[in-house]
């Protein structure tokens, strides 16, 4: 009864700390079950039959989720069992050396122009909050194209994590053998052969606030026509980066997709879901092409 008594006689600001304390504790407890916990997905999934028997599969990823997602099972599990080959953008994705030095080795020139004198000056005080939030100023830039900046800002803006990304699962521990579609540098050099002018919009478009509805949602309920919606929005609302970064790519694959079942193989095709939207994506690509497309997930 005296302990009681003593803990009931606390002062007023014990309990207030107290009071803080549990607060804290609860939200710590709230934001490590946020980071933890793992949301449903039943992302697109489209099956590829061609006339004489020939068949692949179509899955959009997303390169980025804030946590991870409960993609497998079910029908994809099917579709990679029915597979032979995993084709992807990047087959080393999940090796960073490498593509760091890629990426350094096509993104450097000596004597460029300084970085906020390649956007317009309505645009700098943007530019310089957005290098601001990743600790530079434009002096860090002084020998970087203007693509490579902008890649830079944009990881830095990227909203979820790329571990949690559905790319990088696959291939952590590749179930069938691994073929790229395009590997790092050949990627990277899209966007080194962007003429200037483009190079500098790609840039004010990455600091240019975009509206759009949540990708990572629009992945995880397999909503394609609001992933279609993104294609034409932010960096892709401009039609040369739109050309050069999603069309062009996209028919490029298409074919190299035709070639491999041709030969026999039965790929499990694994690219960012925007790939697969709209008319110019790959099933309606396919479907052009003679094969016939039907979506399963």
């Amino acid at each position: 009864m005296t302990r009681a008594i003593a803990f009931a006689r606390r002062p007023w600001w014990w309990w207030l700390w107290l009071a803080a304390a549990l607060a804290c504790f609860a939200a710590g407890a709230m934001l490590a079950w946020n980071a933890w916990r793992t949301d449903p997905a039943r992302p697109a999934l489209w099956r590829v039959s061609g006339p004489n028997g020939q068949t692949a599969t179509l899955f959009g990823t997303i390169h980025a989720l804030p946590r991870p997602a409960a993609w497998q099972g079910g029908a994809v599990d099917q579709a990679m069992a029915a597979s032979n080959v995993l084709v992807v953008e990047i087959a080393a994705l999940n090796d960073g050396a490498q593509t760091a030095r890629v990426f350094h080795r096509l993104s450097q020139t000596p004597g460029l122009p300084p970085l906020d004198q390649r956007v317009t000056p309505a645009l700098r005080p943007a530019l310089l909050a957005a290098l601001h939030a990743l600790g530079k100023s434009p002096a860090d830039f002084s020998t970087t194209e203007t693509w490579a900046a902008a890649l830079t800002l944009a990881q830095g803006e990227k909203p979820g994590q790329s571990a949690n990304g559905i790319d990088q699962a696959l291939l952590r521990a590749p179930q069938l053998p691994v073929y790229e579609l395009e590997g790092a540098e050949a990627q990277l050099a899209i966007f080194d052969r962007l003429p200037e002018p483009t190079q500098r919009r790609l840039l004010e478009l990455t600091i240019t606030p975009a509206r759009g509805a949540d990708l990572s949602a629009a992945w995880r309920a397999g909503d394609m026509a609001a992933i279609e919606a993104q294609t034409h929005q932010g960096i892709m609302a401009d039609p040369a980066i739109r050309q050069a970064l999603y069309a062009a790519r996209n028919h490029d694959w298409a074919g190299r997709i035709a070639v491999m079942m041709r030969a026999g193989r039965r790929p499990f095709v694994a690219v960012g879901a925007a790939h697969m939207a709209g008319a110019q994506g790959l099933p309606a690509l396919l479907t052009t092409m003679g094969y016939r497309v039907t979506r399963v997930q």
